[in-house]
């Protein structure tokens, strides 16, 4: 999918809306390079991108909004660039938080956090505290997650409980790092990459698939529109049932 294509279908807000959208930020590099900058401008720019995302996602009527914004794989980077996306992700929590109160968001991280230094867990920590109570869009950073890890965890979680449950499959999902947030309804990937990276993974097995060759600082409503408006087209079945969403 990109917003290039004329084929793509026309956002209207009547249409058909997907309660919780799921993005892989995915292209920051790329943008760099492609203008001979280095990689911490891209991630700059795709800081910015994440900021309209929210925005728009809010207006166009998106509960919950998840951004995979740094995987545990992504420790295998080069030592810099980690020390600038800390720096960039310090940034973000110190300059975003006040504003997503202000805009009636609540923020949750979601991944194994301690790995970040102890000035960054209080600074998710505050962030989360902070907008605990508010109503509007819920925004959900994935940082430090990976889906495997995610699924070993609530496994683990299951086996200390040691307790005999009813619904197995109800108490797994309640064991997620996901647990209260529904599973996503439209998965979005910049950049042309057309895989799912260790993202979401038990929570994405119905999950529809966009992909954009939009660069992820590129994204803008425009193209969360046009997204919306595949979805919006897409008939979804789950197994051997349809489920009508009219």
């Amino acid at each position: 999918m990109s917003q290039k294509n004329s084929n793509i279908p026309t956002f209207q807000r009547s249409n058909i809306q997907p309660r919780h959208v799921a993005i892989i930020m995915d292209g920051n590099g790329r943008w760099a390079a492609k203008r001979a900058l280095p990689r911490t401008a891209g991630h700059k720019k795709g800081a910015e991108a994440a900021k309209r995302a929210v925005k728009a996602a809010a207006d166009l009527g998106v509960e919950y909004l998840t951004l995979f914004g740094f995987s545990s794989e992504n420790w295998r980077r080069p030592q810099t660039e980690i020390a600038d996306l800390m720096q960039l992700l310090r940034y973000y929590l110190r300059s975003e938080t006040a504003d997503m109160h202000k805009s009636n968001v609540r923020m949750r991280v979601i991944g194994d956090r301690s790995k970040f230094d102890e000035d960054i867990i209080e600074l998710i920590d505050n962030a989360e505290t902070l907008t605990a109570s508010n109503t509007g869009i819920q925004v959900v950073i994935a940082l430090n997650y990976g889906g495997r890890q995610d699924i070993l965890q609530a496994v683990e979680k299951l086996i200390q409980n040691g307790d005999k449950v009813q619904d197995i499959e109800a108490a797994f999902s309640s064991a997620l790092m996901t647990a209260g947030i529904p599973d996503p309804d439209l998965l979005i990937r910049t950049s042309g990459e057309q895989r799912i990276s260790n993202f979401l993974i038990w929570q994405c097995a119905y999950t529809e698939f966009v992909f954009t060759d939009v660069l992820w600082p590129d994204f803008d409503r425009k193209d969360m529109e046009a997204a919306l408006a595949v979805y919006a087209g897409r008939e979804r079945r789950f197994g051997d049932i349809k489920r009508s969403e009219g």
